[in-house]
């Protein structure tokens, strides 16, 4: 049992998404002060506690206790003042089957929470996530057992593509779309989910690239 007093709790058990879980965290430590503490109760998961200790590693926030036991882990998470840390991550993401978005968005979510800055280029099919309305579905054979994978995915913790970019802009992520692929796969600048997605195309984003510490290009 750990003696110490923690400001806020947040209850994450049965999630084993870290970005869901860490998004949530990041949630309430911004309405905390500097030093205060937030409690953190999670499954005992050992890639929750490899992914929290990179977190923490990363924005400064520091664990600074933690309580095991057998079917829980308890963080508790000591607020502190984030830097810039002036990372940069591109990412070209090509497909927009519910398989092919999990790891690419998931990145982005962690990678934002980290403190590094965001690009987003959305081409070719991808084009069609940056749509209102937009469901993702498996591919190939997998794609009427679409709702029985959402299902799944949601208790675990995987939120859909667009509640990802939406948390993504929430956290400053910069977001572009190839022009070119707009009309070949049905997508009007008046469909767009949000009014500053920024059209363009390889030139544009290859400047981004040439400046980003990490480049990630899926197809």
């Amino acid at each position: 049992m750990s003696k110490l007093s923690s400001h806020k709790t947040i209850d994450m058990r049965g999630k084993t998404i870290t970005p869901f879980i860490i998004y949530h965290a990041s949630q309430q430590l911004q309405y905390m002060n500097e030093g205060e503490v937030l409690e953190i109760s999670t499954d005992n998961f050992e890639a929750i506690e490899n992914d929290f200790r990179a977190w923490s590693r990363m924005t400064g926030h520091g664990i600074v206790d933690l309580e095991s036991g057998d079917n829980y882990q308890k963080y508790y998470v000591k607020k502190s003042r984030l830097e810039d840390n002036d990372k940069k991550l591109a990412m070209v993401i090509s497909d927009a089957a519910l398989e092919k978005l999990i790891a690419p968005l998931g990145v982005a979510v962690s990678a934002a929470l980290s403190g590094t800055d965001v690009y987003l280029y959305f081409q070719g099919p991808a084009v069609r996530v940056l749509k209102k309305n937009f469901k993702a579905k498996l591919s190939g054979l997998g794609k009427p057992f679409t709702s029985f994978a959402r299902k799944g995915m949601a208790k675990v913790g995987h939120v859909p593509p667009q509640e990802k970019m939406n948390q993504l802009r929430e956290l400053g992520a910069h977001i572009y779309i190839c022009g070119g692929s707009m009309q070949p796969f049905g997508v009007n600048k008046s469909d767009l989910i949000f009014d500053d997605i920024i059209l363009a195309e390889y030139f544009t984003f290859l400047e981004i690239m040439e400046k980003a510490d990490i480049n990630i290009y899926l197809n």
